[in-house]
């Protein structure tokens, strides 16, 4: 290694519109950008992957106008795609990922390109190129994956790499190892996902991304299955306009025609549907905690709340006053993706733990 008391990695993390890249000296950022792109430019392109070479030459472009020299890189992270269900942790990007991101084996993301262009950029340096906590990752018990039919199986996709990073910050924080702790964290962004961390496992989640657990500004949750079914057949709707109903244009986007919870904050101090569909909001949430407390018979060491939503001070309020009971809650507002990630491969560069091979 370069320099052993200075480790430094680039962090990359594509969104659909949008490609976010950091520098960070051991876990301090030095630098980051988050580089817009028009959608004149993307829809040119058929697949996401198709993608790739504008979107890593952004980056160099970028880290050049920066003067970082990638020769003082230590190592390279990008936001892990949908991979085949896998166990939390860092992991080598090889041959089988690779393969498996360009042609989208669960489906094509703007999040495939992190471990495409990370190895890109670490393979011409020599350097190691890793990918961390993706949202497939499933550590969930085999009773977990019980829906109540077996053609519909629980499926574990959550805010992975968010949940896990503040998880361990929590027991860093508190000289705790996280393999020997109980935690329920909350996730509140977009959508929200609540998990049980067990011995460094999340083995209970409510899929976050596509009808399950609380509702979210942009998803519905769980909903009535009965009327699910009669709005199916009732021939108002096509299959991508039910799609959108649970993912997209659910939630608070359903009721207000907003995702902006600030504004909604500010709005349900005079209006009482909205203070009504925010204590909701909460209520799920808080019902959520409760129940994942039963599956460890109620032995929780903490409850963590975080994402952006998390810096509500009356979203925070409601929830610990009904959760209290079970553990102490502490508050992590925001979500710092880069950060989780650089802190990822920081871990195996210092050798504290041993990347993982993907199969």
């Amino acid at each position: 290694m370069k320099n052993q008391s200075k480790i430094r990695v680039l962090s990359i993390n594509p969104g659909s519109t949008s490609t976010k890249i950091a520098v960070y000296d051991n876990e301090t950022r030095v630098f980051q950008e988050n580089v817009k792109h028009s959608t004149e430019e993307l829809a040119k392109f058929q697949r996401l992957t198709d993608q790739f070479d504008i979107r890593q030459a952004v980056i160099l472009k970028a880290l050049e106008k920066q003067g970082i020299d990638l020769k003082s890189l230590n190592g390279v992270i990008g936001r892990g795609g949908l991979l085949k269900p896998m166990e939390g942790g860092t992991y080598n990007i090889g041959d089988r990922m690779i393969e498996d991101l360009h042609i989208g084996i669960q489906g094509e993301h703007a999040s495939n390109l992190g471990g495409l262009i990370a190895n890109s950029i670490a393979k011409t340096l020599g350097l190691s190129a890793f990918i961390a906590d993706p949202v497939v990752v499933d550590e969930l018990d085999d009773v977990a994956r019980i829906s109540g039919h077996p053609l519909f199986p629980r499926k574990s996709i959550f805010h992975a790499l968010n949940q896990k990073a503040i998880a361990r910050l929590f027991c860093n924080d508190k000289k705790l190892d996280y393999k020997k702790v109980n935690l329920i964290v909350a996730h509140m962004g977009g959508g929200v996902s609540v998990g049980l961390h067990s011995m460094g496992r999340v083995i209970d989640v409510n899929n976050a991304l596509d009808g399950d657990g609380p509702f979210a500004p942009e998803r519905s949750g769980s909903l009535p299955m009965g009327s699910i079914i009669k709005a199916c057949f009732s021939g108002k709707y096509t299959e991508a306009d039910m799609k959108k109903v649970i993912t997209g244009k659910g939630g608070l986007v359903a009721y207000f025609g907003t995702n902006d919870f600030v504004e909604l904050e500010g709005r349900a101090e005079k209006e009482a549907d909205v203070r009504l569909a925010l204590d909701a909001f909460c209520y799920q949430i808080a019902k959520e905690i409760g129940a994942l407390s039963t599956v460890v018979s109620g032995k929780i060491d903490a409850i963590l709340l975080t994402g952006g939503i998390a810096h509500g001070k009356d979203v925070i309020s409601y929830i610990k006053e009904r959760v209290k009971h079970i553990a102490a809650v502490h508050t992590y507002p925001g979500e710092d993706e880069m950060w989780a990630l650089a802190c990822a491969a920081l871990r195996v560069l210092k050798g504290e733990e041993k990347a993982k091979e993907y199969s």
